[in-house]
């Protein structure tokens, strides 16, 4: 059952509802192969959020990720404009044991993904005209925690011409998608078992 939480992204509320739930944003991650020190990384991350019942703390931070949440609401009123559309902002959205956080939800079918981008990579961008491979899990994450049909990916640097393209559900790639997220799971389950059954015999 999808469940809709509202709240502001980045505050202990939304923080609250994403533990222990693999996130559209961390896709990517849960489908490299092996044993690589980012998908375990985030494997223990959730078991950790999982038996504490907090959130891990997030304090990275960088120029580059400030200045996307300062230019998000630029580039979001600038699509709803040459869009003809009316982006409703939500804070996380949950399926069972799955969630993403939509930049905004676009009607009853759509969604929206904002990334802001250095003038270089906006470029490059715009010149291929296409989804970026390295947002391809998020966005096909998104339309399967969702059930949506399609999603609007919107790349912004200020100055320059914003990249505004539709993707369309991708059934394979959803289905593989899927079946590694269940894996993922059971891994994470087995690890919070094995490491309360640690604690017990502490």
């Amino acid at each position: 059952m999808i469940e809709i939480i509202n709240c502001d992204q980045g505050t202990p509320e939304w923080f609250a509802a994403r533990v222990g739930i693999p996130t559209a944003s961390r896709f990517s991650d849960i489908l490299a192969k092996g044993e690589g020190k980012t998908r375990g990384r985030y494997l223990r991350d959730l078991a950790a959020e999982i038996i504490r019942g907090t959130p891990e703390e997030e304090t990275y931070t960088n120029a580059h990720m400030e200045r996307g949440k300062a230019q998000e609401d630029e580039a979001r009123r600038l699509y709803a404009f040459m869009a003809d559309a009316d982006p409703v902002q939500v804070g996380f959205i949950r399926d069972g044991r799955k969630g993403c956080s939509p930049d905004s939800l676009i009607g009853d079918d759509g969604g929206l993904e904002i990334k802001t981008a250095l003038g270089h990579i906006q470029i490059e961008r715009l010149q291929r005209g296409t989804l970026p491979s390295e947002h391809v899990a998020q966005v096909q994450g998104s339309l399967w925690v969702t059930g949506r049909q399609w999603w609007d990916f919107v790349s912004y640097s200020p100055g320059l011409p914003p990249l505004i393209t539709r993707v369309e559900r991708d059934e394979p790639y959803i289905a593989t998608l899927a079946k590694a997220v269940d894996a993922f799971n059971e891994e994470l389950d087995a690890l919070v078992a094995s490491v309360r059954g640690y604690r017990r015999a502490a």
